[in-house]
């Protein structure tokens, strides 16, 4: 059994080093003798979707992402399907906008987002940066969870999406309605940098469980020393 992941556009968006997301589902996998493979899927290449059982998406700068956006449009179709069929997927600030029904910057020009999250992102004004600290239940009880958010959209939520957290610390998707993130089946999209997988290893194990039930293996994990 080989846990099969598809890294899309590591090579346009890799930016805060969200990078060290892969390096650690990898490294975690591997310290528990779980066989894992990585592929990166750039512009242009389309993987087989349902190949796959986890899928992570980074953001960049706005070339980069207007790049990516007008090449997942005309994709974005088969990634929802997968996700819909059980995979996991991690998305990190500029992915989560992308993954989202649409983005409107500053002029009032829109991107379009491939749908998978019911939300939609509006620039604002200036940009919210620091430290954040979540309460989520994402893993079946109270967690917290610790990240470094800069982003100048705004997310908000449909009434059909919850998000991943409530906000203890820091802005959220909005720095008004108190949620960050967003929880779509496996899906999940948020604003937690960091990189945000190495800082918070239950909650990568929680993903690595639900990848590995996707692909029909056992999901009890050995535990690690996470005592660092």
């Amino acid at each position: 059994m080989e846990l099969r992941i598809s890294h899309l556009y590591p090579d346009l968006l890799n930016i805060y080093a969200d990078r060290g997301n892969i390096i650690t589902l990898v490294r975690r996998c591997r310290w528990r003798g779980i066989a894992v493979r990585v592929e990166g899927f750039g512009l242009g290449e389309e993987p087989d979707w349902h190949a796959y059982d986890f899928f992570y998406i980074s953001g960049g700068q706005d070339r980069e992402q207007n790049l990516v956006c007008r090449d997942l449009a005309a994709k974005g179709a088969g990634l929802v399907e997968a996700v819909q069929a059980g995979a996991v997927l991690l998305a990190i600030c500029g992915g989560y906008q992308l993954l989202g029904e649409y983005y409107r910057d500053a002029g009032g020009g829109e991107l379009e987002g491939v749908g998978l999250f019911s939300a939609h992102t509006i620039a604002g004004e200036g940009r919210f940066i620091g430290n954040e600290v979540i309460e989520t239940e994402f893993t079946g009880a109270p967690l917290r969870i610790a990240g470094f958010e800069n982003h100048g959209g705004r997310t908000w939520l449909g009434e059909d999406t919850r998000p991943l957290g409530r906000v203890i610390r820091g802005h959220g998707n909005n720095g008004e309605d108190g949620g960050e993130g967003a929880v779509r089946g496996n899906a999940v999209g948020t604003y937690l940098h960091g990189p945000l997988l190495p800082k918070n290893t239950a909650f990568t194990d929680e993903l690595i469980r639900r990848a590995l039930a996707h692909a029909g293996a056992d999901t009890e994990l050995a535990p690690l020393d996470d005592a660092i």
